[in-house]
């Protein structure tokens, strides 16, 4: 249920709950009736994460939301404090907190934290469950200064599109493949599209095999369901500062193919291997409202990887649109396949910059681990408008080389490359193999592996699809410069 987001100067009447942010150091609100040392005794402290209800005899719950040290805080500190606040909250329905009003945080950046903050810890997947009991949430307030009031009203609009577009890709991520696959999230696409003015096409397989999109037909062979490729196009009002072009993966299931994957955890989660797409059609269908000054191109690369007597083969040959040969030497190495297309078409375009964001390589996830996505690249200008933008967003990102003495690992004796490169190294071989497709446009990718899941509701988290990327991508289009 969407949550709807207002501000005042105090806490109004219907409120049913309260948050009170209280840090680690200084008093202690009075309005929250109790003592520091009362609020030690129920286990709280101020620290970031911390909430408890206070007890009170008559009014709204009052609950006490830990903001940590008053000099330590900032956006990311709000965003997962409200999120903690939202979850200690979750039985209410009218939520009012001044935590958009503390010190130190520009009232149109807290509020837009907050807002964030509450909208991501309160979703949940309940589609397919006979209880769909989420929390009960349906508006929040933020109360602040007189002189605040616009900014904050500002940061909590921009917070809850934000956030709804992150809870959007989770919904379509958390999604089983037996309910979602390429030619239904190519009709969601239209169906958004239509209603966020977004310019929409869908390629089917009869389209692409015209167009020469082999990799992404490669990968297609073994299913039973058709691949697409959906193209989506926002043109803002105005003169545009650029031209970027999002590509995203989107292998509503991967089995690995011939290469088939071990049966364990890390398979039943392959449904989650179309995040990258889910994170394009989410970031673009939020963008008619946010309203950047910069053109932006989206494509979204779709089918199954299945196993079947029609499936790719290992020492297969297929030819990518750009018109370069691809010797397959591991089916599970289908990622960069359908990107490879999608880079091609995109590149033909002309954008000023190319980023594209996939669940691609397990190497990526033993390197940085579950919390931190990779970015690679080859223009440094544009990797760290792409690094700076994830740290605005508080999605965790770090940047591998591209060592060009690597790229021989991809040589290959009867094609112009081979899909991977060796047992070591896996992430940096995968990003090579995509700057091929890309030519001299600026370019970063994105590989998600490890951040695509959480295993619990931390934070802004909540257990399950992670949407990583969004957020993202919304803040680097917002902020968009050529790279020159």
């Amino acid at each position: 249920m969407p949550v709807a987001f207002n501000v005042a100067r105090s806490t109004p009447r219907s409120a049913d709950v309260v948050g009170v942010p209280v840090a680690t150091d200084g008093p202690v609100p009075r309005g929250l009736g109790v003592t520091r040392a009362t609020l030690a005794a129920m286990g709280f402290d101020g620290k970031v994460g911390q909430a408890v209800g206070v007890p009170a005899a008559a009014g709204p719950l009052q609950v006490a939301v830990g903001i940590g040290e008053r000099s330590s805080v900032d956006a990311a500190v709000l965003r997962n404090a409200a999120a903690a606040l939202a979850r200690a909250a979750s039985k209410g329905t009218h939520l009012a907190t001044s935590l958009a009003d503390v010190e130190g945080v520009d009232g149109r950046t807290a509020a837009q934290a907050v807002a964030e903050g509450i909208g991501l810890a309160s979703y949940k997947f309940t589609r397919l469950k006979a209880d769909k009991s989420a929390s009960a949430i349906t508006t929040v307030t933020l109360t602040g200064s007189p002189n605040r009031m616009a900014a904050l009203d500002a940061g909590a609009q921009r917070g809850s599109v934000t956030g709804g577009a992150v809870c959007l890709a989770r919904e379509l991520a958390n999604t089983p493949p037996a309910h979602l696959n390429a030619r239904d999230i190519a009709e969601q696409a239209i169906e958004l599209g239509a209603a966020n003015g977004l310019e929409v096409t869908v390629y089917d397989e009869h389209a692409l095999a015209e167009m020469g999109c082999g990799g992404l037909l490669g990968v297609n062979k073994g299913s039973v369901e058709p691949p697409r490729l959906v193209k989506l196009v926002y043109t803002p009002r105005g003169a545009a500062r650029g031209h970027v072009a999002l590509v995203g993966k989107g292998v509503m299931y991967d089995s690995g193919g011939i290469s088939l994957k071990p049966s364990d955890g890390m398979h039943v989660m392959m449904k989650m291997d179309m995040t990258g797409a889910a994170v394009v059609l989410a970031a673009m269908s939020a963008l008619k409202t946010l309203k950047p000054k910069v053109k932006v191109t989206g494509w979204m690369c779709c089918t199954d990887n299945m196993p079947s007597g029609s499936a790719m083969k290992l020492g297969d040959v297929l030819t990518i649109r750009n018109g370069k040969t691809v010797e397959i030497h591991n089916t599970d190495a289908e990622g960069r396949l359908v990107l490879a297309d999608g880079l091609s078409l995109a590149v033909e375009e002309a954008p000023d910059a190319i980023v594209d964001i996939a669940t691609l390589t397990g190497a990526a996830m033993g390197a940085l681990g579950p919390k931190y996505a990779a970015v690679m690249g080859n223009e440094q200008g544009w990797v760290d408008q792409v690094t700076a933008a994830a740290g605005r967003a508080d999605e965790r990102l770090w940047q591998l080389p591209l060592p060009a003495e690597y790229r021989k690992l991809l040589d290959s004796n009867v094609a112009d490359m081979r899909n991977i490169g060796g047992p070591y190294g896996g992430a940096l071989t995968a990003g090579l193999f995509l700057k091929e497709f890309v030519g001299t446009t600026p370019w970063a990718h994105l590989d998600i592996a490890g951040p695509m899941n959480s295993d619990s509701d931390e934070g802004w988290l909540t257990k399950g699809a992670t949407a990583y990327g969004v957020r993202t991508f919304l803040e680097l289009l917002d902020k968009f410069a050529p790279v020159s």
